[in-house]
């Protein structure tokens, strides 16, 4: 059941990300949910990296967004979502 609501997160974290992207009309559910679980395993160990300790519940939807953002604009230098 678990996994199960980190995919539906993860949806809405790679939504929110592509909003702030602005490639949310290039993006359907299944690249919100992908973009999303990456985006929030990059964001967590970018945040490691740091020594950032993501322990409450805002800052962790925070680093996963912002790793889900991160993951997006990677993903459009390397030519896989346009400027649009």
């Amino acid at each position: 059941m678990s996994w199960i609501i980190s995919l539906i997160i993860g949806g809405i974290v790679g939504w929110l990300a592509s909003i702030v992207m602005k490639t949310n009309a290039q993006m359907g559910w299944i690249a919100n949910v992908l973009v999303g679980v990456v985006g929030s395993l990059l964001g967590y160990w970018i945040a490691g990296l740091v020594g950032i300790a993501a322990t409450g519940g805002l800052l962790r939807f925070v680093v996963a967004v912002a790793g889900a953002v991160l993951l997006i604009f990677i993903l459009r230098k390397l030519g896989v979502f346009g400027k649009t």
